[in-house]
């Protein structure tokens, strides 16, 4: 009767799970970090499959996955399939067949492997959904005093710190694996908080003493939620990433306070700094000797014995208010002189008037004359007196062409070298190439026109007998041979006949 009932079972369960469902996300909060896949229209009454197995998604089946989803495909507890990207999807991997996507043959026979275990089917499959968006307002509050070193106080100070702090999660797979408990069908991520928290606070006071150690004042903390992530970042989400598949995103601090003893600390600090200004220092002795003799009226045991008493008060402190008075009045003093000596050391510009103003003033305080513009640096005057700038081709006011600037002249008895540069009569190497200064040419003595003959008559060149004696014209005598040049074998000068030192370099001629 068993196995009979078994069968029915079968075939009647069979039937009922090769119904193809539309399934999507269960709802989700900002605080929702995981949730089991719902069918679609579940209790539509219009919905014909009410007798299907819970935990069975057959093949053929559409998975609705939004926005900042990451969908996982559960079979027998393996993931056998997940995306992220939005949009419809057909499943077609599961263990469960179905007749309506055309598989007869493999959905009668997992119908029938139910007899064996009772009419039911033996695999589970199902789907979840995890939250990619940032998980925000998870809310932190130190249970115990943090330490930090603040150099402006230069003492350490006791603090706590509440505020709120977002993660986001970087591996679905991963955050799935570790972070979702058995058997769960929808996790916020206050349930799973207590472990993170303590884990979070940790981090957090790292992060905070690296603050210290960078120099931060206490005071600045509220406004360094960015800083706070960073060193966060460093400390504890590498931890997170590789164990959990989340990180931090987001340090938000709310609120500081201190303990009793640094409150104390830091207004001591605060009053010392207060009344190290003089003129601050001077009202608080004012105001403390009014004060007294505010109090003194106000005696019960009557004012004119009271005022007695003020009066010998007077007497016995009159000397120590006075020498106290006397120097904030000499340090403001001091200030004031080193506050004018410092301003008269600040760039400024005299007005035609005398005054002098501050650099940043486009008007003269005292007579109320613009600034005059600064000379532009290298430039040209125009014929209409204007001053221009070098880089302006045009006069500002008048228009007229900036004049070509003159050639400059040549050094007077110069030498040309070679590649083109001028160079001074006295200069011996061209500066530019280093070519030696070429050697001046002998002057050529003039050719002479005539000859004189020994009777003394003179005759053209071209006149070979004299005229008047009938003397033939002598012939001319061979030049002599030039003698021949030498020069210095150090620096190469030239040198005359019989020199035994160069004039140029003082070397030994050989």
């Amino acid at each position: 009767m068993g196995i009979i009932k078994a069968v029915l079972g079968a075939v009647g369960g069979g039937l009922a799970d090769s119904w193809l469902e539309v399934i999507e996300s269960d709802s989700m909060n900002d605080a929702t970090v995981f949730t089991t896949g719902v069918k679609v229209r579940q209790g539509d009454k219009r919905n014909s499959n009410t007798k299907g197995t819970d935990d069975t998604i057959s093949n053929g089946s559409i998975i609705h996955v939004y926005d900042n989803q990451c969908m996982l495909l559960v079979d027998g507890g393996k993931v056998v399939d997940y995306t992220a990207e939005p949009g419809y999807y057909k499943v077609d991997n599961s263990s469960m067949p179905s007749l309506f996507n055309g598989e007869l043959g493999a959905s009668v026979k997992e119908t029938f492997s139910r007899v064996k275990y009772g009419g039911v089917p033996s695999g589970k499959q199902k789907v979840f959904f995890v939250n990619l968006q940032e998980i925000k307002g998870i809310k932190f509050g130190t249970r115990s005093p943090l330490q930090y070193y603040d150099n402006f106080y230069n003492s350490e100070l006791f603090l706590r710190a509440h505020g709120s702090y977002s993660i986001k999660i970087t591996d679905p797979l991963k955050f799935y694996a570790e972070a979702i408990p058995r058997d769960a069908k929808r996790v916020d991520i206050k349930d799973i908080n207590e472990q993170y928290l303590s884990e979070f606070l940790e981090a957090l006071q790292a992060a905070i003493n690296q603050l210290s150690a960078d120099g931060e004042r206490i005071s600045f903390l509220p406004s360094k939620g960015r800083e706070l992530s960073k060193y966060m970042a460093n400390t504890l989400d590498e931890d997170w990433r590789q164990m959990r598949g989340m990180e931090v995103q987001a340090v938000g601090i709310a609120s500081i306070s201190y303990d009793e003893e640094s409150q104390k600390l830091i207004n001591m600090r605060n009053q010392g700094a207060m009344l190290s200004d003089p003129t601050v220092r001077e009202g608080y002795v004012q105001g403390a000797m009014a004060r007294g003799v505010e109090a003194a009226g106000s005696n019960t045991a009557g004012a004119a014995q009271a005022f007695m008493g003020v009066g010998m008060g007077m007497n016995a402190g009159g000397s120590m208010a006075s020498a106290f008075s006397q120097a904030n009045q000499q340090q403001m003093y001091q200030q004031q002189q080193q506050q004018a000596a410092q301003q008269a050391a600040q760039p400024g510009w005299v007005c035609s008037c005398g005054a002098k103003n501050a650099a940043n003033m486009k008007f003269c305080g005292e007579c109320g004359a613009k600034k005059p513009e600064p000379k532009p640096v290298g430039g040209w005057k125009c014929a209409c007196g204007a001053e221009n700038a070098a880089n302006m081709k045009f006069c500002g006011e008048c228009g007229a062409k900036k004049p070509e600037p003159k050639p400059e002249p040549k050094p007077a008895g110069g030498w040309k070298c070679a590649c083109g540069a001028e160079n001074p009569a006295n200069v011996k190497f061209c500066p530019e190439c280093g070519t030696k200064k070429p050697e001046p040419k002998p002057e050529p003595k003039p050719e002479a026109t005539e000859w004189t003959c020994a009777c003394g008559a003179k005759n053209a060149m071209n006149v070979k007998f004299c005229p008047e004696c009938g003397a033939k014209k002598p012939e001319a005598a061979p030049a002599p041979e030039a003698p021949k040049a030498t020069f210095c074998a150090e620096c190469g000068a030239k040198l005359e006949a019989g020199t035994r030192f160069c004039p140029e370099c003082g070397a030994r001629v050989e």
